[in-house]
């Protein structure tokens, strides 16, 4: 079974809220120009991701989610969040659904990414961090929480 990586989950989300939410003409709880707050929140979210995932590369490790991990990256925005990617993408999101007028369907869309990242994505990650780098992994779990 082919496994779905982050970057497409956060894309399908993405466009599945802005459809939905023009389709459905759902209801718009944040209405212009109040909705415009959702654009500083979509770019940084996405500026926090990529930011994160060239961090991966300049340290040369693996970035891909389901791949062996070679490095503990604790450098960067891996100060502040053991999870800077996922983060990105999640703020991004919020901040697609604030645009959008934070409809149901765009405010569950959001939700979904965070669950799905959460329950799904991290824990595998922090099983094969475990694994790899054990106490020294969960002294940087002590220091850092796993979203903010």
């Amino acid at each position: 079974m082919q496994k779905l990586l982050p970057p497409f989950l956060y894309a399908i989300i993405l466009i599945n809220m802005a459809v939905l939410c023009w389709r459905l003409d759902a209801t718009h709880y944040i209405v212009y120009p109040y909705n415009l707050a959702g654009i500083p929140l979509f770019l940084f979210g996405l500026l926090l991701a990529v930011g994160a995932k060239k961090r991966f590369i300049r340290e040369g490790t693996n970035v891909m989610t389901f791949g062996e991990p070679d490095k503990l990256v604790t450098q960067g925005a891996f100060k502040f969040s053991r999870n800077p990617m996922y983060l990105g993408f999640a703020i991004s999101l919020f901040g697609a659904a604030v645009s959008l007028g934070a409809g149901v369907m765009s405010v569950c869309g959001w939700l979904t990414f965070v669950i799905v990242t959460d329950r799904w994505y991290i824990r595998f990650e922090e099983q094969a961090m475990r694994r790899k780098f054990g106490a020294v992994y969960e002294r940087y779990c002590c220091q850092v929480r796993r979203w903010i």
